[in-house]
């Protein structure tokens, strides 16, 4: 392997995102999906250990599929939002009819990012400002700010683990399977 595996894993981390239908190069998301991953995911509330820890499974499936082999080092890193996201957009695929991808686009729509691709991407406080709102849960009660805003919440969603705010998502916007 010529590629340093960090490298490597950002890169196998986009392709699993990747809008095929945008050929485009200049409206890439490049620049945000580096963002993602160069922020740590922190988890406040008990049961959100769960999504880092999904997040940190990539890394032993990239190892599996790569070749590449195992770093102690690199697998004690933090599970970063990038990672998170990915893998929760696998654990909501599978509880819907909607495919990861779509759902991991839709979480940035949520977060207010998908409009920094890296034609637009000019302000990288306002994006780690709004990654700043969503890892710190400074969002609003009804989740305004963070992945499952709701209509009308019936909890505050700041302290809600993530899986019960996007169950109560699903709900919010008539999509239970």
């Amino acid at each position: 392997m010529s590629e340093p595996l960090e490298h490597a894993y950002f890169n196998w981390l986009c392709a699993k995102v990747n809008r095929l239908e945008n050929s485009t190069p200049s409206l890439s998301y490049t620049l945000l999906l580096r963002m993602l991953h160069g922020t740590e995911f922190v988890w406040l509330i008990s049961g959100d250990d769960n999504r880092a820890e999904d997040g940190v499974e990539l890394r032993r499936e990239f190892l599996t599929v790569s070749g590449y082999s195992d770093e102690d080092d690199w697998m004690g890193v933090q599970c970063s939002v990038l990672e998170m996201l990915i893998a929760f957009s696998r654990r909501a695929a599978f509880s819907t009819d909607i495919d990861a991808n779509e759902w991991f686009w839709e979480f940035l729509d949520n977060l207010g990012l998908r409009e920094f691709n890296d034609a637009n991407l000019r302000s990288y406080d306002q994006v780690a400002e709004i990654l700043y709102t969503f890892v710190w849960r400074q969002y609003d009660f009804r989740g305004d700010g963070g992945l499952f805003p709701l209509d009308e919440a019936r909890h505050d969603q700041t302290n809600v683990e993530i899986w019960y705010q996007f169950c109560e998502y699903l709900e919010d916007q008539d999509r239970m399977p």
